[in-house]
């Protein structure tokens, strides 16, 4: 790590490591810039050419070498500009930063400015650029009158158009002066002279530093410009000031300040701490002030989701500090993916990346954002720094608690007279050329540092003796005075005067405005950091208990990587906060937490990761204070508490200067060489910056410090694992589900970008395999867990994460390569271009179907016609959901339906079929173009297949669907004719359908594969989405001749999604027959397609809402006639085991559990397992008479209990069951006085149902047992007459009081209690 200098400290502990100086070369002369994209429409002063790196020192540093076309490209990011004396020639200040490949960095810090050209080949050579331009316009002038923009719209690629239209307005220079009378044909301004102007160009400063001291760079570069501009020369050479902060000048140690030199004035910088949140000196209030609070919480929760971010701004500084300051807050988290905060032109194209960015991209004055093309917007977080606003991706997740953080965040900035609104203020003063401030600013100089450096040896002391000698001598005074009236001025020595009139000043307590200023900044920097910060600590106070440590060392962790779950995801979001459960499902799937967990695992093997050691110490210290229990998560907003505490720690330090770097001072240095020549920036002596000193003292020591550090963690590393193998370990571990870390930024051939997209591609395809296994794996949940794959379940919350993650990853496959990005959404686009093609196809060809479009039959369909199933069909499904207004949500929905319907593999490759297309709309290198990495992912897509997704109906809970249904009857002719009205209503878990009145005596009859004929009545209709079916109310009005009815079963398919629905029925709706019902309740069954063209065949989820070990359905006419009696230990088995799924019902979170209706009433429900009780031994066969039903006995079991009453002979009841008899009285007289007409066994079903709603079956089982009424119907080996079985379920049945049960309103309608 640390590299000695030939006679300088070690590079690593230094303040800085490069002073640049960028420019235009003499020799070269003008060079256009073709990679920022040339346009020859402009004037030749807004052109953009080519600069230089014209000089760096030191050469080079071996711990961060030089690269100088990455530096060159970010010091002037748009390349030389020119100006003449009309235009505004204010500097500038920037920032910026490099991301090596490892994610290390480092930072740049520019100021530019103007110097006058003084080459006359480079005066010439505009003038003549000059010269050829107006030619050409007035030529043309008389074709176009108007803009010339318009070119730029047949572009060959969305990165060329991107280019053009940034390119098309840049207006540095001012308007306000061109004149009216001149042609204005893309000719704006004054335009050049070389006889009458004076041609000036941007020449820029830099210091390239291991740390980002913003405030003290910024500083020190403005103090060198002004040294510059000055009418009078520095106190001392440049050379003596740029030599000290290359080599003299020492980082602060942690938790310390340290005060340098400029030329001017001191500067200030500090150091957070060991357990202090890390250096962020770039100003948050900044940030928020052009942002606003709520518009920065909004792309805080982008950045934490890991979508694309794309900043966009005139100011390459904006785009810095809203960067730097938003990857800040992210503490204790790190962003994992590219950064580039100043996007060069040159690297336009990494905008087509694939992966999650966050870039900035800087705007030209008067470019309308809707001229800015992106290769891809449906994931694009957009930032308009300018205009204060931000565009957000669909789907998305509110952070937690955020009402309540954006009022924290408030009341911090107001405490500093910041809005929390942000918005437009007066800019920052620029920096000024005038004497006068130079002077005043001058007098300002503070020399107390002089006094306290003598130590240095250093000519302060001396200068400070020679003004208290001067000020002593009476003789030398009155000369002074003399010169004075004379106007000749002793400025050395006026300067020295007030300087020290200044250090009384200040001992007194007095501090200069700048150094107040940023003491605020810092202040304020900090505590909104420890605002974001304590959410953090809040939200993930328990993390440490749900990380999966099972590995025994770090080498075999780092193997396995790939295959281990670290952390239980599961678990955690089960203890969260409801409100918090929409963020946080979200953000555990990021890279940013997976790399943090494994930050956690490997820190019980090596030392930790500083901002995981500080983040732990922040929650260990929230328990000391805090003594909630861990189980107890609320949502209650918990405010952050360090505020104050972490202020004062900052003012403690830059009040109290720790340590102070040795004053700039003469250097050996040729005279003559670099002679002051005001504003223009001097040719630096290089041989005395080459290296640093060899005495220094301050070097010598840190340096030995560093190689003992060094030295210790290279022990440590050896004694672990070798550092190569660690590192190639360790790369691999945290590459998963990343594509590229950084561009190359000096490196731009075309081999290299064809290296990147192929990882671009190798990439993809790696996350789609990732994704596809995580969702299968979740899905099949026990079935997985047995053949040893990962977690038990899956939440309706996670099904839901995965799959938004699933459409993000389509739309990034679909939006790489584009060649002309046309809408928000590239699938959906590419859905639309197929359309088309296809529509016309079948235009030409007048066929209804196409090739492209199939027919697929679902299992049991009979009476079902087959659904016409192809890409189009589905798209029209979407394209009528009006509740959709955007590409971005079409494309989701139809993602969503073709995944519920299993044919999203299928739509996807008929859509890549049509190769033709593709060619047109995409790139060789893209995804969709790479044949084997195509099928392969196509691949992963088909094993979907294999488990049942609602994605589409349980989302889209609004839209309107249509619905067909259809009743069977029993397969003989003369039961399927009836001459009453019948009438149908279908109930889901999202609402009903009403009373669907059906047209009689409308037989439908079709034919089976083997030409047997069916008859069935067949209705359509449109509801708003009913969600998933769960009980038919089938019935009919009893009108006629033939009003009797046998009834097969009810089918009902959604119209959309293709999902089929069975009712059993099986039963007689008619008067006089059967149990006498005129309507009866069906419960419904998920009919599970059989689809030969499913991958995952013999892998499917258990069927919908059944419990894996159920018996099947005994119908109630076989349990009264011979045969098939279940023994007494099935029946109670079976009771145990309906009460036992009612249960695990309720202990599922609530979005999870189902229907509760089929666990009552459906097959091996609870209604299903008493009846058989209630059977057991009943005596309902009788000769020459009508069968007797249970509710028979129930009636005459009220009809006993009434009449004792009136005669007032209740002895044969026991007093307690008083109250009992009365309840159970009530609720059969009110279901006998229901004008519904649901039959015995109906009635049975919904007083059992209503009992266990009220929790009333425990205390009337007794009263039925007790009853003397029993004796005559029932045998004596009856369960209902063994005391013993009795009390035993009525324990069971007492389980059942501890949960509310809710009943639909199928079965309580008109039910009066």
């Amino acid at each position: 790590m640390s590299a000695t200098m030939s006679g300088s400290g070690s590079a690593p502990c230094r303040f800085a490591h490069y002073f640049i100086i960028c420019g235009i070369d003499n020799e070269t002369g003008l060079e256009p810039d073709a990679l920022a994209g040339e346009n020859f429409d402009q004037s030749p002063l807004k052109r953009t050419f080519k600069s230089k790196v014209l000089a760096h020192y030191p050469e080079n540093i071996e711990c961060n070498p030089f690269d100088q076309d990455a530096v060159n490209m970010l010091c002037m990011p748009k390349g030389l500009s020119f100006r003449t004396q009309r235009d505004s020639r204010t500097p500038q200040f920037h920032s910026f930063l490099i991301t090596r490949e490892d994610g290390s960095r480092t930072y740049g810090f520019v100021h530019t400015f103007y110097e006058e050209v003084t080459s006359p080949q480079i005066c010439s050579a505009m003038q003549t650029l000059h010269q050829m331009h107006q030619a050409e316009h007035n030529a043309s002038a008389h074709n176009c009158p108007s803009s010339s923009s318009s070119s730029s719209s047949s572009s060959s690629s969305s990165m060329d158009s991107l280019a053009s239209s940034l390119d098309e307005v840049e207006s540095p220079s001012s308007t306000s002066s061109s004149q009216g009378g001149r042609r204005n044909c893309g000719c704006s301004g004054e335009g050049y002279d070389s006889v009458r102007d004076t041609l000036y160009v941007s020449k820029a400063i830099c210091l390239i530093t291991p740390m980002p001291f913003m405030h003290a760079c910024k500083r020190f570069l403005s103090q060198i410009h002004r040294a510059v501009i000055s009418h009078q020369p520095p106190p001392l050479p440049l050379e003596s000031y740029i030599y000290n902060i290359l080599y003299e000048v020492p980082l602060p140690p942690p938790g310390r300040s340290l005060k340098f030199h400029g030329v001017y004035e001191p500067i200030l910088c500090q150091r957070p701490g060991v357990g202090e949140l890390p250096l962020a000196d770039f100003p948050l209030g900044e940030a928020f002030r052009l942002l606003g609070v709520e518009n920065l919480v909004q792309l805080f929760t982008c950045v934490l989701l890991e979508m694309q971010i794309l900043l966009y701004s005139q100011d390459y500084q904006r785009l810095m500090v809203v960067a730097e300051g938003i990857t800040t807050l992210l503490f204790p988290f790190q962003w994992q993916h590219v950064y580039v905060p100043i996007l060069p032109a040159s690297l336009l194209h990494f905008l087509d990346a694939p992966v999650p960015y966050l870039m900035g991209l800087q705007s030209k004055e008067g470019t309308d954002r809707s001229k800015l093309e992106l290769p891809q917007e449906a994931n694009l977080c957009f930032v308009d720094v300018d205009n204060h606003c931000i565009e957000l991706p669909e789907d998305f997740p509110q952070f937690p608690n955020k009402t309540e953080f954006i009022q924290e965040l408030s009341e911090v900035l107001l405490s500093y007279g910041l809005s929390p609104e942000g918005g437009n203020t007066s800019p920052e003063p620029a920096v000024t050329t005038q004497t006068s401030m130079l002077e005043k600013e001058l007098k300002s100089t503070s020399l107390s540092e002089l006094v306290d450096d003598r130590r240095n040896g250093n000519l302060g002391g001396e200068a400070l003796d020679m003004l208290e000698l001067l000020q002593g001598n009476p003789t030398l005074e009155r000369l002074q005075a003399l010169a004075k009236r004379t106007g000749v001025k002793v400025a050395r020595l006026e300067t020295l005067a007030a300087g020290q009139k200044a250090v009384r000043d200040e001992s007194v307590g007095g501090r200069s405005p700048v150094e107040e200023e940023e003491l605020r900044n810092a202040k304020l920097n900090v505590q909104l950091r420890e605002v974001f910060a304590a959410r953090f600590a809040t939200m993930f106070a328990d993390y440490e208990s749900f990380v999966i440590q099972n590995s025994p060392d770090l080498e075999s962790w780092l193997t396995n990587r790939e295959q281990m779950h670290n952390f239980d995801k599961a678990s955690f979001l089960s203890d969260q906060p409801e409100p918090y459960l929409p963020f946080l499902s979200h953000f555990i799937e990021t890279q940013m937490f997976a790399t943090f967990i494994d930050n956690k695992i490997m820190s019980q093997w090596e030392e930790k990761e500083p901002l995981l050691r500080v983040f732990d110490g922040r929650i260990e210290k929230a328990r000391l204070y805090n003594v909630r229990a861990p189980s107890l998560r609320s949502s209650v907003y918990q405010k952050c508490t360090f505020l104050k505490e972490s202020a004062q720690a900052i003012e403690q330090r830059l009040r109290k200067i720790d340590h102070m770097a040795i004053h700039p001072h003469l250097l050996d240095m040729k005279i003559g060489q670099g002679k002051y020549q005001q504003g223009f920036f001097p040719k630096l002596q290089a041989d005395v910056l080459a290296s640093g000193p060899t005495n220094n003292k301050w070097s010598n020591r840190t340096c030995s410090t560093q190689r003992r550090v060094d030295r210790h963690r290279q022990q440590n590393e050896h004694l672990v694992l070798d550092n190569d193998l660690k590192e190639k370990y360790m790369q691999e571990a945290r590459n998963l589900g990343k594509n590229l870390r950084q561009p190359k930024l000096s490196d731009l051939s075309p081999a290299v970008i064809a290296q990147t997209n192929w990882k671009f591609v190798e990439g993809l395809l790696k996350e789609c395999k990732m994704k596809t296994k995580r969702m299968l794996v979740e899905k099949m949940g026990r079935e997985a867990v047995e053949l040893g794959h990962g977690e038990a379940n899956i939440t309706g919350l996670e099904e839901n994460t995965l799959i938004a993650s699933l459409c993000d990853l389509l739309e990034r496959i679909w939006s790489h390569g584009l060649q002309v990005k046309q809408g928000k959404s590239a699938l959906w686009s590419h859905l639309l271009h197929y359309q088309a093609r296809e529509e016309k196809n079948e235009m030409l060809s007048e066929s209804p179907v196409s090739n492209a479009q199939e027919r697929r039959k679902p299992e049991s369909s009979v009476g079902l016609p087959a659904l016409r199933v192809s890409v189009i069909q589905d798209m029209r499904h979407i394209q009528n959901m009006g509740e959709i207004k955007t590409d971005v949500g079409r494309a989701r929905a139809w993602i969503r339906l073709s995944l519920e319907k299993k044919l999203l593999s299928q739509h996807l490759k008929q859509l890549l079929s049509n190769q033709a297309l593709t060619k047109k709309l995409y790139k060789r290198y893209a995804f969709l173009r790479c044949e084997e990495e195509k099928e392969q992912f196509l691949f992963h897509l088909l094993s979907l297949n294999a488990v049942d997704y609602f994605c589409f109906t349980s989302v889209f809970t609004t839209i309107m669907i249509p619905y067909r249904a259809v009743i069977i009857p029993i397969k003989k002719l003369s039961n399927t004719m009836t001459t009453s009205n019948p009438w149908l209503c279908v109930s889901g878990e999202l609402g009903d359908s009403g009373i669907l009145q059906i047209t009689k005596n409308v037989l439908e009859m079709t034919f089976d594969s083997a030409f047997r004929p069916h008859t069935h009545i067949s209705i359509a209709f449109k509801r708003q989405n009913l969600g998933k079916l769960t009980t038919v109310q089938l019935g009919h009005d009893n009108s006629g001749l033939l009003a009797k009815w046998l009834v097969d079963c009810v089918m009902v398919r959604n119209e959309i999604t293709g999902h089929t629905y069975k009712f059993p029925c099986g039963r007689w709706l008619g008067k006089g027959v059967d149990d006498g019902s005129l309507e009866r309740v069906l419960i419904g069954e998920f009919v599970v397609p059989c689809n030969d063209e499913d991958g995952g065949r013999g892998a499917k989820t258990p069927p919908l809402q059944r419990s894996p070990s159920q018996i099947r359905r005994i119908s109630i006419t076989s349990l009264t006639g011979r045969g098939n009696k279940p023994t007494t230990v099935q029946i109670q088995e079976s009771i145990g085991e309906a009460v036992n799924n009612i249960i695990k019902h309720f202990h599922k979170p609530e979005k999870e559990r189902g229907s509760l209706t089929v666990l009552l009433c459906g097959e091996g429900g609870l209604v299903w397992a008493l009846e058989q009780f209630f059977h057991h031994g009943f005596r309902s066969a009788r000769i020459f008479q009508k069968n007797v039903f249970v509710w028979d006995f129930y009636e005459r079991i009220v009809a006993f209990m009434e009449n004792a009453d009136q005669i007032g002979d209740l002895q044969e009841i026991p007093e307690p069951l008083g109250p009992n008899c009365e309840s159970f009285c009530r609720y059969v007289n009110a279901i006998n006085n229901m004008p519904r007409n649901i039959g015995k066994d109906g009635k049975f079903q919904l007083l059992v149902c209503l009992g266990a709603r009220d929790r009333l079956l425990p205390q009337w089982l007794p009263l039925l047992a007790e009853c003397p009424v029993i004796t005559r119907m029932y045998e004596e080996n009856a369960l209902l007459r063994d005391k013993l079985t009795v009390s035993s379920l009525v324990g069971v049945l007492e389980t059942l009081s501890d949960f509310p049960i809710t009943l639909e309103t199928s079965f309580t309608k008109s039910v009066e209690l």
